[in-house]
């Protein structure tokens, strides 16, 4: 099965098993990402639809690309600028195409789990304080 994902302003054919190079997703090398902006999905040539679908991929290497160099010149003006650029870049292994998975990143997890157990109790409005002390 094959699915073309959006991500970065780009699209990309996926399939279980391909390597792609996507711009920056935050995450470590091993975690998993779910990419859930699908356009497009078949077997072949039969085409599935996309609602509902997502593609898991986990994290193999954060990089940069390759160095870009901007040089603008007006000619005669002594005007010489000299740029570069690198982007960050993401390296990913397609691990399936299917239902949308339900796992999360250990990180998210332990986020989640910290904010249920320090929820802080609710404090009266700061409004109604104010208002009881002018009457008084």
């Amino acid at each position: 099965m094959f699915a073309i994902v959006r991500t970065g302003g780009k699209q990309y054919r996926v399939a279980a098993g391909d390597k792609i190079t996507v711009e920056k997703l935050p995450g470590a090398v091993g975690d998993s990402v779910t990419l859930s902006d699908i356009l497009l999905a078949g077997e072949g040539a039969e085409l599935a639809a996309t609602a509902g679908l997502s593609v898991a991929a986990e994290i193999v290497a954060q990089g940069r690309g390759e160095k870009v160099i901007i040089f603008k010149k007006r000619r005669r003006h002594n005007y010489r600028r000299r740029n570069g650029h690198r982007q960050s870049l993401t390296m990913l292994r397609i691990v399936s195409i299917g239902a949308p998975a339900k796992a999360k990143t250990p990180k998210a997890e332990a986020k989640t789990e910290a904010a249920a157990e320090t929820k802080p109790a609710k404090a009266a409005p700061k409004k109604a304080a104010a208002k009881s002390e002018k009457s008084a």
